[in-house]
C-alpha cells in the first residue's frame, strides 16, 4: 500500500521553496490570482451646460468638468479602450437648484441629455446614472429635507423614484441610487417594471459610509458648499460598522438590486472581501475622490511611482473581490495597459 503525499503545507524548506515560481516573468503570469483588464473599469465623468466647456477641477489633477459635445468626443476614445461603462454626475447651475431639487427629473435636464447623446453617438458603451438629490438641492443634502434639516425618507424615495425612471426615459443602461434611503430599491425596481423597462439595471450604492474622502467630489459637483458643515451621518454608514454593510446589501438584494456598489473603496476593502464571499453576488467598487486626490498629489510631489501606485490600488480592489471599479484613474489605467499589451 502506498503512502499518501503528507500535506503541502508541511514540507519545509528547501523543499518548498516559495520564491522559484517568482523567478521568472512567465511563472509569475501563470501563477498570478487575479487580473485586471479595463473590463473591470467604470469612468467616473462630470457634465457641464453648456458647448465646447472644459474646467479643471483643482482638487483632483487631471480631473475636467466637460460639456455634452466634448464628453461625447471623450466617449468615442473610452469605447476604443475597451471601457465598458461611464458614470454620469451632473453639474448643476446654481439657479437650478432648490429645496426639492426638482430639477433632478426635469426630462430636459443636463444628465438626461447627456444619456442621450452618449446612447445616441456610442450606443455600445454602458451609461450609469445617480440617483441622488444632493447635486439639486440648495442645501446639499441626499434628499428632501424638513425644518430641522432632517432628510425625510419616504418623500425622498418618491423623488428619487422620479429621476430613475427620467433616466430611464432618456435611455440609462444602469440607473445607480446613491442616497441610502430606505425602501428605494423596492420602489425604484417596482417603477421601472411597471413602466416597461424590465432590462435596466440597478446599481445600489448599498454599503457608502459616511466618509471624509467625499471632498473634492463635492467640489467638482458644486454640493460642498451648499453642504457646509452638515454631515450625512443620518442616512450614509457609520465607519465602524461592517455587520451593517451585509444586512444592507443583502436588503437591496432583496428589493431588486442587479449589482451592489461599495463606497469609499481602499479604505472598505474588508467591506468589499466580505459582500463578495458572503453573498456572491456582482460587487463594484468605488474609487472615491479623496483616493484619487492623495494619489495623484502623492506622484506630483515625486513621493510615489503614480502609475505604480494607481495599478497596484486597483489590483487590491480586484484581490479583494470587486468585478467593476468606478475609478478616476480609468481612462489613464486602460491607456497604461494598453501600451504595455504592445510594448
Amino acid at each position: 500500500m502506498s503512502k499518501s503525499r503528507p500535506p503541502i503545507s508541511s514540507r519545509a524548506y528547501p523543499s518548498t521553496r516559495l520564491r522559484r515560481n517568482r523567478a521568472s516573468d512567465f511563472s509569475r503570469r501563470l501563477v498570478r490570482e487575479n487580473h485586471l483588464s479595463p473590463d473591470n473599469l467604470i469612468y467616473p465623468v462630470f457634465v457641464l451646460e453648456g458647448q465646447k466647456q472644459r474646467e479643471a477641477v483643482p482638487s483632483m489633477p487631471g480631473v475636467e468638468r466637460l460639456s455634452i459635445d466634448l464628453l461625447v468626443e471623450q466617449a468615442a476614445e473610452l469605447v476604443e479602450l475597451g471601457i465598458p461603462a461611464v458614470a454620469l454626475f451632473p453639474v448643476v447651475p446654481a439657479e437650478r437648484k432648490n429645496l426639492s431639487g426638482s430639477g433632478a427629473w426635469d426630462s430636459d435636464g443636463l444628465a438626461q441629455r447627456a444619456v442621450r447623446a452618449l446612447k445616441k453617438a456610442q450606443p455600445e458603451l454602458g451609461v450609469i446614472t445617480d440617483v441622488a438629490l444632493d447635486p439639486f438641492t440648495t442645501h446639499g443634502q441626499d434628499g428632501i429635507i424638513d425644518h430641522n434639516g432632517y432628510v425625510l425618507n419616504d418623500v425622498t424615495v418618491e423623488a428619487l423614484v422620479n429621476q430613475a425612471l427620467s433616466h430611464a426615459d432618456a435611455g440609462a443602461d444602469v440607473v445607480a441610487p446613491s442616497d441610502m434611503m430606505d425602501g428605494r430599491v423596492a420602489a425604484i425596481r417596482d417603477a421601472l417594471e411597471g413602466a416597461g423597462y424590465v432590462n435596466t439595471r440597478i446599481l445600489a450604492y448599498s454599503a457608502k459610509y459616511a466618509s471624509s474622502y467625499y471632498g473634492p467630489f463635492r467640489d467638482a459637483v458644486g454640493s460642498a458648499a451648499n453642504l457646509g458643515k452638515a454631515d450625512k451621518a443620518t442616512y450614509q454608514m457609520d465607519p465602524a460598522n461592517s455587520d451593517e454593510a451585509i444586512h444592507e446589501v443583502a436588503m437591496d438584494l432583496a428589493e431588486g438590486a442587479d449589482m451592489v456598489m461599495i463606497k469609499p473603496g481602499m479604505p472598505y476593502l474588508d467591506i468589499v472581501h466580505r459582500v463578495k464571499t458572503e453573498l456572491q453576488v456582482p460587487t463594484f467598487v468605488y474609487q472615491v475622490s479623496g483616493e484619487y486626490a492623495m494619489h495623484m498629489a502623492a506622484a506630483q510631489n515625486g513621493w510615489l511611482d503614480g502609475d505604480a501606485v494607481m495599478m497596484e490600488s486597483l489590483m487590491a480592489m480586484r484581490r479583494a473581490g470587486a468585478d467593476g471599479i468606478l475609478t478616476y484613474f480609468a481612462v489613464r489605467a486602460a491607456r497604461l495597459m494598453r501600451d504595455r499589451s504592445r510594448a
